[in-house]
Parts: structure tokens; C-alpha cells; sequence
């Protein structure tokens, strides 16, 4: 009967979905082959599930763009049990709420005895999830997704999948390097079997390398440190998607019930109280906070402390100040007019910012997109980083093409099939157009960019000297690089014929593949813009000149 405690429960049920949430965030990398017939280029799990059952996401994504996209309705199924059980999710279901729950459990110097107790107390600064969660639902409405920042999924998909299991991977791969090269055969055998089990379950298909990487992961360590100090920090403070599953608790039939008869004031259950919600007698319980750990009821030695249906017990609301409240929804309405009236949102767009195949225009873009990085992690060149200042302070972290590092596959419609929001729309290779005739008056491929070439960089333009490389690694058919023969004279003074490269804009769909494979280190030959990207109206080269 000592499994069946609810305690126990609890903690089965986080290992579960912690270890699923694990599961789909390694699965979310394609290892088949890119070359298989159309329509059969699909990730086998659903990826996405948790961003589905987000009620956060949904919400957000329901004011930006006045719709729910695909699956986000999924997200009823927390929503509802929460208007009758409180916030079961966090304390139950979370993955990054587990984590802090997990990394709680330490204690320090400042989380013993009576200070343990103290701290976790219910304080006044656990409104300022409130407080966020306006000014994030405020900005979705004006139209920007900013609240993937805070977004617990969000955060954790990107901290973890962009920077933990990139270096847990690389530290993986060099430890397993130096069994397989080791002069002892048994070590050999030992490593080689190891690289087999720890392949297929955690390894990715090649080592991915992120940017921004580094400081992804020292602001999830630095997040999880603060567990350290107060017990679950993040949940208690910072996370929106908490606030809201607050306010919607707040109502709910299932309450704690304390009897103060039975009481003897011995504080036993604020020792590993995760919601800081005062279970303690004495004082009102503040039923939005509390993640129904059930941690109180199992440690209270009297068995004053009961959860049940349809408490008369009176308790305590989110206590939101006013003028706070007024602050959150003008800084909220205020932000969206603030980042978008500097000349990089409209007037002087960063001419790198290459957008995933199927992402809608730059204004409908950053109202969908949450910043979750999904696309990325699922990218099968590892073409896909999250942004820095190419899409000014309101596109931080979205996602941007770097052709350098990696480019867009001819067949490959991964990213559109993971965005959970829809600011990459969902598409199929033939919709996007790279495997048929892009130069027809029939075809209407999707254009990232278009690709220039630097002559004074050029090998066969500057240096006399031959290379097709950029012709040999161009998708497109036909290709949208050709040569023309030249006669040019090098050093010595020799006359050579040399095959000089042009670009042909009509077929051009701005892949990177060019500027990938260009041997021209440091700074390419071939460089990819934005400029003739499908997806915006006002970013496209003149090539005739208007007549009047």
C-alpha cells in the first residue's frame, strides 16, 4: 500500500511525462534518408504534443493571429481539469516544473531548518508571474509572440535541445573517440558497443552545433541554480504559463482543508512546499499558488491537513495591485509600437535574415512564431539557429537560415511540419518547389533569397584559377548557376580559359547551398540575402524599371 501513497503517484507521473517530454525532444530528428518519394518525409512521433496541450501557446497564438492553429485546441484538455482540481499540471504533468522540482530538493546553506521554512512561505513577489503574463498576453494581442521567452516549454525545448544535448552529444562522442582509439581491444569493444546503445537512444544523427548555444545553456543553468535558493524560483516568480493556470484555479472544487484543532503549529509542512501557497495554519491558503504536490498532507504529523471537494474553508486570491496591473497592460500595449518603429523591422531589414521554407511574412511571423525552437532542433543540415540582433530585440531567438553552417535541402519540409503556431506554415515539397522546373511560367517556387557573387573573392573571377563547386552543389533545375568560358591571364602572365560563374535570379530559390560549399574560407565567394524571398511582397529585385 506504501506505492499507492499519493506522493508516489505524484512522482511516477512526473518521471513519465519528464522521460516522454526527453523522448520527443531527441525523436525531433529526421534519420531517414531525404531522398525518399514525396509525402513519406514525416517525423514518426508527435513531436509537438506538449506545445499542443499548452494552454499558453493556444492562448497567445488565439490573439495574435484571431485563430487556433492545428492541435492547439488539444490544450482544453489541461485547461478544463484545472477550473476543477487547481494547478495539477505543475505539480504533476510539467517537465521543467519536475526539473525544479527535482534540483529543490538539494539543500543549501540558505534551505535549512528554520530558513527552509521561511522561504518557503508565500512572499509578495510570486504576483510577478502575474504581472508577465499581462504584459505577454497584452503583446500577443498587439500582435508578437514574445511570451515564448517565458513559455515553459518553450524554454526548456530551446535551452535543452539547442544547448545541452548538443554538448552533452559532443562530450559523448569524445569520450567514446578515445575507447574506440584505445590500444586495448577489450576497451575498443567496450566503446564500440557503447557508441551502438548510445546511438539509437541518444546521440543525434551528427553533432549539431548552435548559435547562441552557449548562452542558451548558461541561462538554464543559471534558472535552475536559483532552485538552490528558493524552491522552485522559475515556478513561482517567472512562469506565465503558471499565472495563468493560477487565475484559472482559483475556482476550483478541490481545495485543502486545515483543522486547526488538530494543529500544534509545527510547520512540518512548509519543508517541501513547491508552491509557496502557506498550507501552514493560521494563515489563508493561497490556492493559486499551490502545484498540489500533496507534500503538506504527507508530512504533517497530526493529519490536520486534507485535500477535498468543496472546501468552506475561505482562501487566498493572486492579490494583483491595480496600478501594477495597469503598468503590465501599458507596458504590454506599449512594446509591440516600441521594437517596431526602429528602421530594422521594416525600413532596414538585416539582409541575412533568411526564414525557414513556409514562414509567413516578417509581421505575421514574429506574432506566431514562440521562439521554441523546434525548427532548429529538427533541421537535418543544422541550418537553423536562433537569432541574435538580425531580427532586432522583438526576433530574438526566432529562427534564421545560416547557409555557412548548413543549407535548406531541396526536399525537406521538417520545420514546417514541427512549428506548433503556424509562423512557419506547414507545407509539402512539392508546394515548396525545388524538385521541379523553377524557371517555368507554371512554377511558383518558395524563394528564401537569392544568391550574389563577390568577383573580387571568386576564384576563377580573381584568381585565374578553376572552380565549379558552387555549379556542382546548386539544387535547382536547371541550375541557377552557369558559366561562361573566359580568357584571363594570371601572375606569370599566361593566358588561361577559366569557366567564370553568373546566377540567374529567375531560378535562384536561395538555399545557401552555394555559399555552403564555396572553398573560399573566412568570408564565401557566393553569399545568400533575403532579398527575392517569396514570403514578403516589398523584398524583391527590380529587374525591369517602371514605366511613367
Amino acid at each position: 500500500m506504501r506505492l499507492l501513497k499519493p506522493t508516489r503517484l505524484r512522482l511516477f507521473s512526473q518521471i513519465v511525462f519528464f522521460l516522454l517530454f526527453l523522448f520527443l525532444l531527441l525523436r525531433t530528428e529526421f534519420r531517414g534518408s531525404l531522398s525518399a518519394p514525396r509525402g513519406e518525409i514525416r517525423l514518426p512521433y508527435p513531436v509537438g504534443l506538449f506545445f499542443q496541450i499548452d494552454p499558453l501557446v493556444a492562448l497567445s497564438n488565439a490573439l495574435a493571429s484571431h485563430a487556433l492553429y492545428r492541435g492547439l485546441l488539444w490544450s482544453l484538455v489541461i485547461l478544463i481539469p484545472t477550473m476543477f482540481f487547481g494547478r495539477f499540471f505543475c505539480g504533476w504533468i510539467c517537465p521543467l516544473g519536475s526539473v525544479h522540482h527535482f534540483f529543490s530538493s538539494f539543500r543549501s546553506e540558505r534551505k535549512r531548518g528554520k530558513q527552509l521554512i521561511e522561504s518557503n512561505r508565500y512572499k509578495r513577489w510570486q504576483t510577478t508571474k502575474y504581472y508577465l503574463l499581462i504584459v505577454a498576453l497584452v503583446a500577443a494581442l498587439m500582435g508578437t509572440g514574445i511570451v515564448g521567452w517565458l513559455d515553459p516549454f518553450s524554454f526548456l525545448v530551446r535551452s535543452v535541445g539547442l544547448s545541452i544535448v548538443p554538448a552533452t552529444n559532443y562530450g559523448l562522442r569524445a569520450g567514446l573517440s578515445t575507447l574506440e582509439q584505445s590500444r586495448f581491444a577489450p576497451v575498443q569493444t567496450i566503446g564500440g558497443a557503447l557508441h551502438f546503445i548510445l546511438g539509437s537512444l541518444l546521440l543525434s544523427f551528427k553533432q549539431p552545433y548552435f548559435r547562441q548555444g552557449v548562452w542558451l545553456g548558461a541561462i538554464f543553468i543559471f534558472v535552475i541554480a536559483l532552485n538552490f535558493r528558493i524552491t522552485r524560483f522559475w515556478c513561482r516568480a517567472l512562469c506565465p504559463l503558471g499565472a495563468l493556470l493560477g487565475i484559472v484555479s482559483r475556482w476550483s472544487v478541490l481545495g485543502l482543508v486545515k483543522s486547526a484543532e488538530h494543529c500544534n503549529d509545527c510547520n512540518r509542512c512548509l519543508l517541501r512546499c513547491q508552491g509557496g501557497d502557506d498550507p501552514a495554519g493560521g494563515v489563508p491558503w493561497h490556492q493559486p499558488e499551490c502545484h498540489l504536490c500533496l507534500n503538506c498532507v504527507d508530512e504533517c504529523p497530526e493529519h490536520s491537513l486534507k485535500f477535498k471537494f468543496f472546501p468552506t474553508q475561505k482562501v487566498a486570491g493572486a492579490n494583483l495591485q491595480r496600478r501594477k496591473v495597469l503598468t503590465g497592460l501599458a507596458a504590454g500595449a506599449a512594446l509591440v509600437p516600441l521594437v517596431r518603429s526602429t528602421p530594422g523591422f521594416a525600413a532596414e531589414r538585416h539582409e541575412r535574415l533568411l526564414r525557414p521554407p513556409g514562414a509567413l511574412d516578417e509581421e505575421f511571423f514574429l506574432s506566431r512564431c514562440i521562439r521554441c525552437g523546434e525548427c532548429m532542433k529538427v533541421c537535418p543540415n543544422n541550418a537553423l539557429h536562433p537569432t541574435l540582433t538580425e531580427a532586432g530585440l522583438e526576433g530574438l531567438w526566432t529562427p534564421v537560415l545560416v547557409p555557412r553552417i548548413g543549407y535548406c535541402e531541396t526536399s525537406c519540409v521538417l520545420c514546417s511540419q514541427v512549428c506548433p503556431t503556424g509562423a512557419i506554415w506547414e507545407i509539402t515539397p512539392k508546394e515548396k518547389g525545388w524538385s521541379v522546373d523553377v524557371s517555368s511560367a507554371a512554377a511558383k517556387p518558395i524563394r528564401l533569397g537569392t544568391a550574389f557573387y563577390d568577383r573580387g573573392r571568386c576564384l576563377p573571377w580573381a584568381m585565374a584559377t578553376d572552380c565549379i563547386v558552387c555549379e556542382e552543389w546548386c539544387p535547382t533545375s536547371p541550375k541557377a548557376i552557369y558559366f561562361r568560358p573566359a580568357e584571363v591571364m594570371d601572375a606569370a602572365g599566361n593566358v588561361k580559359q577559366v569557366k567564370q560563374p553568373y546566377l540567374d535570379p529567375a531560378r535562384c530559390v536561395g538555399c545557401g547551398a552555394c555559399e555552403h560549399a564555396c572553398p573560399v574560407q573566412d568570408r564565401p565567394a557566393v553569399y545568400v540575402t533575403s532579398v527575392g524571398e517569396s514570403r514578403s511582397r516589398t523584398n524583391q529585385i527590380l529587374l525591369t524599371r517602371r514605366k511613367g
